[in-house]
C-alpha cells in the first residue's frame, strides 16, 4: 500500500497507529503480518470482527484499498448484545474480495469493516459514543432518552442532545434469575438476599433499580452486588448467590448457561407495581417470557423496552443510509435468523415505532424511501431540557420534524399509555 494510502485510511481498533509501527520506513508488504497479528489480537480480546480471512488475512486485495472501519459497542460476552453486534458485523461488512449481493453476500457499503466491541452494555455505550470512540451502539430505549433528555439516570449530565438512532431492532426482557430450590418465588422474597444487579454501566443495574424501587425493595434491603452476567450466572450455579438481573433478548448466554447447570425459575414481574412502571416509565411494553425459553421455566409474566442502535447526528448521512438499508436486508435478515432466536424478531415495520430519540438523518431518508416512516413513527422523542426541539448542529427538529408533547420527570409524555 502506498505510504499515501496509508495515512488517508482510518487506524481500526487494535491496530497501531503508523507512527507506532516498529519500523516506519518498512515496506508496505511487512505491514500484513503486523495486521494479522493485531486482528487476531482483537479477536482474542472480546471483539467480534467480520470474517475478513478473504482480504485483510490473506494480505490480499484489502491492503491495496481504502478502508472504512465502524464499530459498534454492544455489551458483555455473556448477554444478548454482543453476539447480535457480531451478526450485524458480519452481515453489513463488505472487505473487497466478499461475494455480491445477488450472489448471498454481503449487502453493505463496498470497503466497509464493521466491528461489534464488547462493553458494560446501554450506559457504556452511550458515553463511548459521547466520546467518539465508537461509531454506533446499542442502548435501551429508556437510558437512550434519558441521555439525551439529560433526565433519569443521566440527571446531571449535559444533555447528549446529538444522540440520534437508527431504529429499534427488538425488545429486550427484564429477567430476574433465582434457582428453582432457593425458596424465592416472588419480588418480595428477594428481602435480604444476595442478589446480582448487573455491572456499572449497564442498562441492566438502571432497570434493576427501577424495579427494585417499584416493589418497595432497594439496595438496603439486599445484599446487592454489581457482576458481569457470566460471574452471576457461575455464582448462582454454585449456590453463592441467591439471583441475578438480567436484561436481554432471551434466551441469553448467562441465563441459558446457568440453566444447563441447575434448575432455575423466573420471578414474575406483575401486579400494582409492574402496572404502576407501565402508567410511569413510557418505554416498558407488557411481555411474557414463554415456557421453556429456559429448560424447564414457566410462562413468566414481565416487562420488556426496545433495544435500539444509535450514533451520533454528525455521522455522514449517507453513511447511516448504507448502513440501515444493509441492516434491514433481505441477506442480513435470513443471517440474523439464523443466528440467534433474537434476530427472527427483527422487523423494520416496528423499527420506527417509539424510538426514544429522533432518528439519524441518513436513517429517516431509508425508512421514508421504503414507506415505513409515516405520522405515527418517530413522534415521541422529547426534546433535550432547554433545546426547542431542534438539534443545534444540524438545524434538525427533533422527533420527525415535530417538536413532542411536554414530558412528566419520568420521561412519560402526558397523556401516552404505555406501548404494547
Amino acid at each position: 500500500m502506498p505510504r499515501a494510502a496509508a495515512k488517508a485510511c482510518p487506524t481500526p481498533p487494535g491496530l497501531p497507529s503508523p507512527e507506532l509501527r516498529e519500523d516506519p520506513d518498512a515496506p508496505a508488504s511487512d505491514t500484513s503480518s503486523l495486521t494479522r497479528r493485531h486482528l487476531l489480537g482483537g479477536l482474542m480480546g472480546g471483539v467480534a470482527l467480520a470474517p475478513l480471512l478473504g482480504g485483510i488475512l490473506s494480505g490480499g486485495p484489502a491492503l491495496a484499498q481504502d478502508l472504512r472501519y465502524f464499530r459498534i459497542g454492544t455489551g458483555t460476552t455473556a448477554g444478548t448484545y454482543f453476539p447480535i453486534g457480531g451478526l450485524i458485523a458480519n452481515a453489513i461488512s463488505n472487505p473487497p474480495g466478499s461475494r455480491p449481493c445477488d450472489k448471498g453476500g454481503s449487502c453493505g457499503i463496498p470497503g466497509l469493516i464493521v466491528v461489534a466491541q464488547a462493553s458494560n452494555g446501554s450506559v457504556d455505550n452511550v458515553e463511548m459514543l459521547r466520546a467518539g470512540t465508537v461509531e454506533a451502539g446499542f442502548a435501551q430505549a429508556d437510558v437512550a432518552y434519558w441521555a439525551y433528555s439529560g433526565t433519569g439516570s443521566f440527571t446531571g449530565k449535559r444533555p447528549f442532545a446529538e444522540l440520534r438512532s437508527l431504529g429499534m431492532l427488538y425488545a429486550e426482557a427484564i429477567q430476574v434469575v433465582v434457582r428453582s430450590d432457593g425458596f424465592i418465588d416472588r419480588m418480595a422474597d428477594l428481602k435480604g438476599r444476595s442478589i446480582s444487579l448487573g455491572e456499572e454501566g449497564s442498562g441492566t443495574l438502571v432497570e434493576a433499580r427501577l424495579i427494585l424501587d417499584a416493589y418497595g425493595l432497594s439496595e438496603s434491603t439486599i445484599t446487592p452486588l454489581y457482576l458481569k452476567p457470566g460471574t452471576a450466572a457461575d455464582r448462582l450455579a454454585k449456590g453463592e448467590l441467591d439471583g441475578f438481573f438480567m436484561v436481554g433478548g432471551y434466551p441469553v448466554a448467562a441465563v441459558s448457561d446457568v440453566a444447563a447447570r441447575v434448575p432455575i425459575r423466573l420471578v414474575p414481574l406483575d401486579g400494582e407495581p409492574a402496572d404502576r412502571l407501565l402508567r410511569t416509565q413510557r418505554f416498558y411494553i407488557e411481555d411474557e417470557i414463554p415456557a421453556n425459553a429456559y429448560p424447564g421455566t414457566a410462562p413468566t409474566p414481565t416487562l420488556s423496552l426496545g433495544a435500539e442502535l444509535l450514533t451520533r447526528a454528525d455521522r455522514d448521512p449517507d453513511l447511516i443510509y448504507g448502513i440501515v438499508r444493509a441492516l434491514w436486508h433481505e441477506n442480513t435478515r435470513r443471517v440474523l435468523a439464523e443466528g440467534h432466536p433474537q434476530g427472527r424478531n427483527f422487523d423494520p415495520a416496528r423499527a420506527v415505532a417509539n424510538v426514544s430519540v429522533p432518528l439519524h438523518p441518513g436513517a429517516e431518508r431509508f425508512y421514508r424511501e421504503a414507506g415505513l416512516l409515516g405520522n405515527a413513527a418517530n413522534e415521541s422523542a422529547g426534546a433535550p431540557a432547554g433545546t426547542t426541539g431542534t438539534d443545534s448542529a444540524t438545524g434538525e427538529k427533533a422527533a420527525n420534524g415535530k417538536i413532542p408533547a411536554e414530558t412528566t420527570p419520568t420521561g412519560k409524555a402526558a397523556g401516552d399509555k404505555a406501548p404494547r
